[in-house]
């Protein structure tokens, strides 16, 4: 059954790959890669219902989780232990990873959990080498670090290339756009914005996952592959960092280069506090400063939050009583008019600020 479906989906792909893309082509091809997406999202479910062995099953712990993505042998292993202390088993016949390995990155009042996991192979996303379970991984976690070294330059687009047939979608916002099913009346478009692709494109894509009788409205341009990554339901959106290790075997010495690569040397841990920078940076969270009170707040241990949240996300995370009894709360800082400012639980806060929250 498998075997039948990866058969199917290479068969399509051709086709789509031997197709010109026009106008004319273009509802052809859209409804070809639009059973390419449901057979490969046929595929994973098969995959994440089968058994495999041990070791890819991951508790996530820590204020948010990272994930060392690579080919193998290219120093994942000693990053690990150069930024959490957590020491990775190797095999020796092959210097990979065994099993998913987790550490914690303790950096400026947060807690990283970062995860190492066996090293990709071409065809990972096509189960290669276990790879759905590698992937499947990689899909929960919350940044993606894309591991290469200064030899292997090529890996960095093979490994993104292996995300995005898993649909890993990294660096981008979900597509914008809703469907809202009914029980007949047929498709209606709206779209907030001039599309290039034609309603009966966007019909027969959208007959492809079943969906007949809709309103379907999109609030940006889209091209194909975006309206199918809209409309499918197996798709996530992680921002990542590209990490070349190994730097001290050449004579480069910049920490990061146009197109964002960070440089490091694990071994020779050059260039680590950056990366812990830039991963904190990337996970863009927020660190609340607790204040009792008529006390001194609490400078070391902060509330490690997301970057949109308000005093309400730091109660509920405290206690389901702070949020119960809450009355209501004092700021300092970036997000506060004044120093003390009394604000209500919608108040949204600012990485920094400290809060006390007033109960009954």
């Amino acid at each position: 059954m498998t075997e039948s479906i990866r058969q199917e989906i290479k068969e399509l792909e051709d086709e789509i790959k031997n197709t010109p893309y026009n106008k004319a082509t273009s509802k052809h091809i859209g409804r070809l890669k639009a059973k390419v997406s449901n057979l490969k999202e046929k595929l994973e479910k098969q995959s994440s219902g089968s058994k495999g062995g041990e070791g890819y099953d991951v508790q996530k712990s820590g204020d948010k989780t990272a994930v060392l993505v690579g080919f193998p042998s290219v120093g994942k292993s000693t990053l690990l232990s150069k930024l959490t202390g957590a020491e990775s088993e190797i095999a020796s016949y092959d210097f990979t990873t065994l099993d998913v390995i987790p550490g914690m990155l303790k950096h400026k009042g947060c807690a990283i959990q970062l995860l190492d996991v066996p090293g990709l192979i071409e065809g990972a996303s096509s189960n290669r080498g276990r790879g759905r379970r590698v992937l499947s991984v990689v899909r929960n976690c919350d940044l993606v670090l894309i591991t290469t070294d200064v030899h292997r330059m090529e890996h960095i687009e093979k490994i993104k290339k292996e995300l995005y047939d898993a649909g890993i979608r990294l660096d981008k916002e979900p597509p914008k756009i809703e469907i809202e099913k009914k029980d007949k009346g047929g498709i209606d478009i709206v779209s907030s914005v001039e599309q290039e692709l034609e309603e009966d494109t966007i019909k027969a894509i959208l007959s492809e996952y079943k969906i007949i009788n809709a309103t379907v409205i999109l609030r940006e341009k889209f091209d194909l592959d975006r309206l199918i990554d809209g409309i499918a339901d197996n798709r996530v959106y992680m921002p990542s960092l590209t990490v070349v290790n190994k730097i001290d075997e050449t004579t480069r010495n910049t920490k990061e280069d146009e197109e964002g690569r960070i440089y490091i040397s694990a071994e020779k841990e050059i260039n680590l506090d950056y990366l812990k920078n830039k991963i904190l940076g990337k996970l863009d969270i927020k660190r609340v400063y607790l204040k009792p009170h008529r006390g001194e707040p609490d400078m070391e241990d902060p509330i490690v939050v997301d970057k949109h949240a308000t005093v309400q996300d730091v109660s509920r995370k405290l206690h389901r009583d702070f949020e119960k009894k809450f009355r209501y709360a004092k700021v300092w800082g970036d997000s506060a008019k004044h120093d003390g400012q009394q604000v209500g639980k919608d108040h949204q806060l600012e990485d920094g600020d400290i809060l006390s929250i007033i109960t009954n």
